[in-house]
């Protein structure tokens, strides 16, 4: 494969099947290199990790029930970006996501043995430095591992001459091609810094398969097996709405795409593990933080409305029909800054007068408090309850402010001097401690052609990775979608007053300050009546604080689903904590509990 995914002559294995495509040390690069090679079997490329933190046992697992030729590992949000760039300020040898060392470590062997190929963007902000400490690992252990790693990524010392100003951390989205690259080399290790979550596997299937950048429906295809993946056990029944129909959620497995020379996909799990895969779970995961049918990535855009999904057996769901068109000319770039101090109180009310006491709290500590100080009240409690606690409310009181005496030292002392001379009953939950910094998060963007995209390949060479030929103006590969005609909804029968989620499922996440909410139905008929329900009026009165907040709704009928963007909920993003819910995990579920007048006929 030539630099950015090109092809050259290549010999041998069209046609292979099984573990010899994984025989000798440079397996990769005798692969067919014709474009769009369809005599190769499907790529089984799993996903271990989900998160920085993720369960570590994931790769062993999915390495002894075999039958996985790649797997990967996704550790980077956007709150992790500014616990790795802390780490990196107090030494420079780190900012990686030094639990993936200890994951390589344990497992460095077994992936060797059966042929295993890992792909991971572990490295976070210093891939360099993680490849290097994989070698030394590899070392110890006695093994010959061909370590290879990506950059180019970072753009924070270059951050004030793009227009970034002068963040923490700026690191670009790159592609899959510099993974190819780095494979097609005979890596057995690939270490890279911010790519896409879904390029870890468009660079592994690209490299098996031969694709060059044309290739944009296999790509594209790629990119949703890719997305389904990437939070691991969110694929198999983790954090689903209907959980409640998964059978065993104890110890849910780690998800499977098999990836097709065409891009489609099964999505499935290893035999004998916990949870599902249903046509339901992969639903909930296509859309989670994702905006309307256009989902950019650097190597292609998918078009989330092309995508269908049938199921394929116990615990396999295929994803066909994916469509893919070109990506924009720029790339985006996650900019973590420091956005100040902050600590937090929350003072426990309980009984009669909740209101009133919350209110004479505000009043005692309103010149005590800095600005950027917000209250929340939580009427947990319950009219005559029979424990102090279902009794009881909670007062949240989070200050903010860049002096970090004034929201550590007085704001503390400030609400501890209450103890004595405020409302009756007055406890806190825990006293307030010393200042801590919190980061902010905003999205930006910068010409494709300012960031290089360099394969360090595992012998030292240098790959320059040129970015897509076949990139449109961002406007043009990001245009609306106009919204699809939906067929009138069914209105037999009466109507009940019941929580939304008796019929439709959701899940929610973040992106930077905005949060995703994407509402599915499981059945046909009950699709137009979403659609037409689901309005961004009906979305402001079912959740309030939206009220003031621009929304955005995205129609997909092929998922029968509705994903509605609300801009600014989350302030400056996850790091920042500007509501109870700081990353918009449970907005979705919120939602679903909310009461609607639903068709009976659809109940």
């Amino acid at each position: 494969m030539t630099e950015g995914g090109g092809v050259t002559a290549g010999t041998g294995m069209a046609a292979e099947t099984g573990k010899t495509a994984w025989t000798g040390m440079n397996a990769w690069a005798g692969m067919a290199a014709e474009t769009g090679v369809t005599g190769r079997r499907a790529v089984r490329i799993g996903n271990a990790s989900g998160f920085y933190g993720d369960r570590p046992g994931a790769f062993r697992e999915l390495l002894q029930a075999d039958g996985v030729d790649v797997l990967t590992g996704d550790y980077l949000s956007e709150l992790t970006m500014l616990i790795l760039a802390r780490d990196k300020a107090r030494d420079p040898s780190l900012g990686y996501a030094r639990t993936f060392a200890a994951q390589f470590e344990e497992c460095a062997g077994l992936a060797m043995e059966r042929g295993v190929r890992l792909v991971v963007n572990a490295g976070g902000l210093n891939p360099a430095g993680l490849a290097g400490r994989l070698r030394e690992l590899s070392a110890a252990l006695g093994l010959t591992v061909r370590v290879a790693h990506v950059e180019g990524d970072d753009l924070t010392h270059r951050a004030a001459g793009l227009g970034l100003g002068e963040p923490l951390a700026a690191s670009a989205y790159l592609g899959g091609f510099g993974i190819a690259r780095c494979l097609r080399a005979g890596a057995d290790v690939v270490v890279t810094g911010r790519v896409t979550d879904a390029s870890l596997v468009v660079g592994s299937a690209a490299a098996w398969f031969g694709w060059s950048p044309g290739d944009l429906d296999a790509i594209a295809g790629a990119m949703a097996a890719g997305h389904v993946i990437e939070c691991g056990t969110q694929a198999t029944g983790g954090n689903y709405a209907f959980f409640r129909t998964i059978g065993d959620l104890r110890h849910p497995g780690f998800p499977v795409a098999e990836v097709a020379a065409d891009g489609s996909s099964v999505i499935t799990k290893p035999a004998g593990t916990g949870g599902a895969v249903t046509v339901g779970t992969v639903t909930a995961q296509l859309l989670y933080e994702v905006g309307g049918a256009r989902y950019a990535g650097p190597d292609a855009v998918l078009r989330l409305d092309s995508v269908r999904l049938t199921p394929d057996g116990p615990d396999r769901v295929r994803i066909s029909g994916v469509r893919g068109e070109p990506p924009p000319d720029t790339l985006k770039v996650g900019v973590t800054a420091l956005g100040g101090y902050r600590n937090e109180v929350t003072f426990v009310l309980t009984g009669l007068d909740i209101e009133a006491k919350a209110d004479l709290v505000r009043r005692q500590l309103s010149a005590a408090v800095p600005d950027g100080t917000t209250w929340t009240l939580a009427r947990t409690d319950h009219p005559d309850a029979a424990t102090t606690e279902t009794a009881s409310a909670l007062l949240h009181c989070v200050a903010r402010g860049k002096d970090p005496d004034a929201v550590g030292r007085r704001f503390s002392d400030a609400a501890v001097h209450l103890a004595l001379g405020s409302y009756p009953g007055f406890h806190l939950t825990a006293p307030p401690g010393a200042a801590a910094p919190y980061g902010v998060f905003r999205p930006a963007s910068v010409p494709a052609s300012a960031v290089p995209h360099v394969a360090v390949l595992p012998d030292g060479g240098r790959a320059q990775i040129p970015h897509s030929p076949l990139a449109v103006p961002a406007a043009q590969a990001l245009a609306p979608v106009p919204e699809p005609h939906v067929p009138d909804s069914e209105r037999r029968g009466g109507a009940r007053r019941v929580p939304l989620g008796r019929l439709a499922g959701a899940r929610s996440g973040d992106k930077g300050g905005d949060a995703n909410l994407g509402v599915w139905v499981e059945d046909d008929r009950a699709w137009p009546w979403l659609a037409s329900f689901l309005t961004l009026e009906a979305v402001r009165a079912l959740l309030p604080e939206t009220a003031g907040l621009e929304l955005d709704r995205h129609v997909l009928p092929n998922l029968r689903a509705v994903n509605v963007i609300v801009h600014g909920l989350l302030g400056e993003g996850a790091a920042c904590n500007a509501r109870f819910d700081p990353q918009a995990k449970a907005l979705g579920e919120h939602l679903r509990s909310r009461l609607a007048d639903i068709p009976e006929s659809l109940l």
